[in-house]
């Protein structure tokens, strides 16, 4: 299921090193030979023309959330030719979120552990005269701290001993009790731990389910399911682990940013490679999956 991205397909970013992520998206929709209406990429992608130019611009405060800016970049860079790899580096540099101390509780699931590290050899000197003062405040009243270094360490073998007894009780009283869970036979045995549901009113009569794999990475992959009259039933990100339960009939068709971070489960079963491009229509039908036409 992964999507093929030729190199021939993919700009050289070695001449591109010096420039801001947005510059080298505008670089690569307005020179060469991939020259790039911003209106048209914007229906491919279905992603708001605003939204591109705010890439372009380097104006992320006009855009949504980060993971929204990340996903939306991936997708662009893609179309673009561009390695979405180095764009995203790059825009997690000029948002800070691989070298900055404290970040919002957005940003912060970025947040790698080099930077944790940085972030504590700055606290340590703070926290050093305290704890001399605490040392020296122990060995001065060294009595009271033995009491008190006493009490404590008796108050713990004694929760320790009653924990442990109320324990050996449990498992006394669990041991001629069966129990017995079932799985609810309309969930198949899904590849990644259930995330987020979408489509909850289709749960009970779904036959085709999409799960996220952990191919849409982490920044997600794109989802956009129509009806046969164009009505959109779900157009979001879905990240590995969210699934979307399908309306029941046919005539619906899906476009996908990444189709190879999408898992298809028909009556249960998981489908069969489903291969197509970026902007292609995938008839969302069990005979189209379970025999796909793109081998």
């Amino acid at each position: 299921m992964d999507e093929i991205i030729k190199d021939t397909d993919i700009i050289d970013t070695t001449k591109t090193e010096g420039m801001t992520a947005g510059e080298m998206l505008r670089n690569a929709r307005t020179t060469g030979r991939r020259k790039r209406e911003m209106q048209t990429i914007a229906k491919q992608l279905c992603i708001r023309e605003d939204f591109l130019q705010a890439l372009e611009d380097g104006n992320y405060a006009a855009l949504p959330e980060v993971v929204y800016i990340l996903g939306f970049a991936r997708n662009y860079a893609i179309e673009l030719g561009l390695d979405p790899k180095v764009v995203i580096e790059k825009i997690k540099h000029e948002l800070g979120l691989n070298n900055e101390c404290r970040l919002s509780n957005e940003d912060s699931v970025f947040a790698n552990k080099k930077g944790e590290a940085e972030c504590a050899k700055r606290e340590l000197p703070k926290v050093m005269p305290l704890l001399k003062k605490a040392w020296a405040y122990i060995v001065k009243n060294w009595k009271w701290s033995a009491g008190i270094a006493s009490g404590v360490l008796l108050i713990i073998i004694i929760l320790v001993i009653a924990f442990s007894g109320s324990g050996n009780k449990a498992e006394d009283l669990s041991a001629g009790t069966q129990v017995v869970t079932s799985n609810d036979p309309s969930e198949p045995a899904y590849t990644q731990p259930v995330r987020e549901r979408f489509g909850i009113k289709n749960r009970d009569k779904a036959t085709i389910i999409l799960q996220a794999n952990k191919n849409a990475g982490e920044v997600g992959t794109w989802v956009q399911i129509e009806d046969a009259h164009g009505k959109k039933e779900i157009s979001q990100i879905l990240f590995p682990g969210d699934i979307f339960y399908m309306p029941v009939g046919n005539g619906y068709k899906g476009t996908f940013g990444n189709v190879a971070g999408i898992d298809f489960w028909v009556n249960g079963v998981l489908a069969p490679t489903v291969r197509a491009s970026r902007n292609a229509k995938v008839a969302i039908t069990a005979e189209n999956l379970l025999t796909p036409a793109n081998k």
